[in-house]
Parts: C-alpha cells; sequence; structure tokens
C-alpha cells in the first residue's frame, strides 16, 4: 500500500483553514490532518485543544491523526473524539504503562497510536506493537513546527517495519517532523507508511504544487 501524507495544521493559517481542507481534499495522497495537541507541561508549548479539534470535525470529512503531546494522555483522551478521529496517539514518556494507555483508548472505539521522541529507542514500544495499530517515530524534538530533520530517523522505521515483518503484526509506521522535497523519499525507503507534513506543506508559496511533488515522489517508491 503506497504511503499517505498526514497534514499538520499546526502552523497553517486558521483563519483560512476551510480552504486549505477544500485544497487538501481534492488530493487522494492525504489520508489525514494530523492534530498537534500541546500542553505546555509534556512540551514546552501550547496549541490547541479539545474544542478547536470537534469544531474542525464539521469542516472537513478527511480522517483526524491526533496526536496527544500531553502528559497525562489517558485522563483527556475521550475528549479528542469526534466522528473523523481514526487514531489517537500518546506518547510512550507520557505514560507508566504503554500497554494500559493503548488499551484504553482503543476501548473508545478508535485506533491506538504511540509516540516515541527522538532519545527513546524503539525497544520501548517492543513488548506493546502488537496492541498498537500505529507506532510513531518523531524525527524532531516534540513541541514545536519548523524544525530539522533528525537524519538517524529513518533507522528506527527501518527497526520498526523488521520487527513487524518479523511479528506477522499489521500496525502503521509513522514519522513526524522536518519531512519536506529532500527527505521523504529517505522515510519512504525505510518503511513509513503515514508521513506527517506540516510548515514544509501549507507554509509553501503553493501548497497545491508542493502536495503534488509529494504525491510523485511517493507513487515513484515504496517499500518492497
Amino acid at each position: 500500500m503506497k504511503a499517505k501524507i498526514g497534514t499538520s495544521i499546526l502552523t497553517a493559517d486558521f483563519a483560512n483553514l476551510g480552504a486549505a481542507f477544500k485544497m487538501l481534499e481534492r488530493h487522494p495522497v492525504i489520508g489525514y490532518i494530523h492534530m498537534d495537541v500541546m500542553d505546555g507541561h509534556f512540551v514546552p508549548n501550547i496549541s490547541y485543544g479539545a474544542p478547536v479539534v470537534k469544531s474542525l470535525a464539521a469542516a472537513t470529512g478527511l480522517a483526524f491523526d491526533v496526536h496527544l503531546m500531553i502528559a497525562e494522555p489517558e485522563r483527556y483522551a475521550k475528549d479528542y473524539l469526534t466522528p473523523n478521529t481514526e487514531f489517537i496517539v500518546f506518547h510512550a514518556e507520557a505514560v507508566d504503562d504503554i500497554n494500559r494507555a493503548a488499551n484504553y483508548i482503543k476501548s473508545l472505539g478508535v485506533k491506538c497510536g504511540a509516540a516515541i521522541s527522538p532519545d527513546t529507542p524503539v525497544c520501548a514500544l517492543a513488548d506493546a506493537l502488537d496492541i498498537l495499530d500505529q507506532a510513531l517515530v518523531m524525527s524532531v524534538y516534540p513541541g514545536f513546527g519548523g524544525q530539522s530533520f533528525i537524519t538517524t530517523s529513518p533507522e528506527k522505521i527501518i527497526e520498526l517495519y523488521r520487527l513487524r515483518r518479523e511479528r506477522g503484526l499489521s500496525f502503521k509506521i509513522g514519522v513526524d517532523g522536518g519531512i519536506n522535497r529532500a527527505n521523504i523519499s529517505d522515510v519512504i525507503a525505510a518503511g513509513a507508511d503515514i508521513i506527517t507534513v506540516g510548515s514544509a506543506l501549507l507554509s509553501a508559496e503553493d501548497p497545491e504544487a508542493e502536495l503534488i511533488a509529494y504525491t510523485e515522489i511517493i507513487e515513484g517508491g515504496e517499500k518492497a
């Protein structure tokens, strides 16, 4: 299956999100709107919360990949349930028990993902991969958009891809942070399924032309 793009709206113009959604909906390569939820505690930034996510569900038919960069994700996960919510992703570093957190989120009727920050090894997720629907590799430090891609990130994607094949599992492999035309081929080749693109897309001079370029790259190569 070809990789899909998840578009982060963190650096988007919120006054014109309706137009942005209409543009994204025209392109089948867009699989998700990536919702970056930050609390100013787990990460040193504050973005938006559940009321914004819920209100945006009425503005698009695209699925939501809700990325909780927050402390106590189990406490707040249910607040992010919308008709569009497909994934709720928490950080492995934010919970005491990944399996328990994953099972709770799945009990809400949505798919569950766990993210690992750049300093967290893949082995932190090893015992939960049979439960998770998505394993998300952070290719920047969580908290701010516009950071540079950490070039060792594809190594984690490759490791997750290997573990998935060896164990016969079906979780998606996501990557988030600093993705642009210069490195998207690297994460596709490594085996990423969901590629989050933020400022490089919606802040581009011509976002639609940029998206067409990403589509051509994805169509041209995927991991066997």
